[in-house]
């Protein structure tokens, strides 16, 4: 029996709390992974996993088997994974989650080079703002935009980048609204929030410019999460959005969009990446190398 490779079946499947999850990370079948795990329960004479109809628990040998085993088939995996580096052929496929802002206004203009670099890598992207179980989905990192995350202590946040954010209008509102030519003309005008509750219709914006802050209501009666059907509702003429320049660019060499208060600028937005280990494979690594080189880590 192979043991290393039945202490890594058994470590997914604890991860994960479930056969079936597993089997898709390891991409086997149920039957096959049980019976490995049957195996291995053989071998070492104890009963590691309770199995029920809805769920797969520990027992008290196998939370202790776990706790050793994860370190021990990690650092083998890494091994492996260095060898692949060394070889500078990576491969595998890389399972990446994050929100649709982030896939179309940042990866999908430079996901070309990384193909071009890596072509034994295959990638798979789940598009969700939802928070994902990194211990139980098949996932090998979740991007994340905003404040850091407040992850639970078994996650590991690293920060991708720190995108800057502007004020952005179309020409058909900046023709029927009044002029902007301070921060503080904002509040005659209607901005894209993120969020606002019946009672709250107003949002507050805090703008900079060098040294000078301002802080301002300004009226919100468009709010979403999805910095891209912000910036649609901004090119449409309903108000003003705060967006990175990248994510705009199409959209203001089109002439749809205009920079509105050029020497203002907006907190920026953080991105983060979010993985179950430290240990991470080296298709994992050199995504995540890759976009902060690209997009730049501040």
């Amino acid at each position: 029996m192979d043991r290393l490779h039945h202490m890594r079946l058994f470590v997914e499947v604890a991860k994960r709390k479930s056969f079936r999850a597993a089997a898709e990370a390891l991409d086997m079948s149920n039957s096959t992974l049980s019976r490995n795990i049957a195996e291995l329960e053989k071998s070492i004479g104890l009963r590691l996993l309770h199995r029920s109809t809805r769920k797969v628990e520990l027992t008290e040998a196998g939370e202790a088997y776990f706790k050793r085993c994860q370190g021990i088939v990690e650092e083998a995996m890494s091994a492996h994974e260095a060898l692949l580096d060394w070889s500078e052929k990576p491969a595998g496929i890389l399972r990446v989650t994050m929100t649709s802002s982030f896939g179309v206004g940042y990866l999908a203009p430079v996901l070309t080079e990384f193909a071009d670099m890596y072509p034994d890598i295959k990638m798979e992207f789940d598009i969700s703002s939802r928070t994902v179980d990194l211990q139980s989905e098949p996932f090998d990192l979740a991007i994340r935009m905003g404040q850091p995350p407040t992850a639970p202590s078994t996650l590991v946040v690293r920060r991708i980048a720190m995108m800057p954010r502007y004020l952005y209008a179309s020409p058909v509102y900046l023709a029927r609204m009044p002029p902007l030519e301070h921060a503080c003309d904002l509040v005659q005008h209607t901005m894209c929030g993120r969020s606002f509750s019946s009672r709250l219709p107003d949002i507050w914006r805090k703008l900079f410019r060098g040294e000078e802050v301002v802080e301002v209501m300004a009226h919100s009666r468009y709010a979403t999460n999805s910095a891209a059907l912000s910036m649609s509702f901004a090119a449409n003429g309903l108000c003003i959005a705060a967006l990175d320049p990248l994510l705009a660019k199409q959209e203001v060499q089109a002439g749809r969009l205009r920079r509105v208060l050029p020497d203002w600028h907006m907190e920026p937005i953080m991105v983060h990446a979010l993985t179950e280990t430290r240990h991470l494979p080296a298709r994992t690594r050199l995504f995540i190398d890759f976009l902060r080189q690209r997009l730049g880590a501040g």
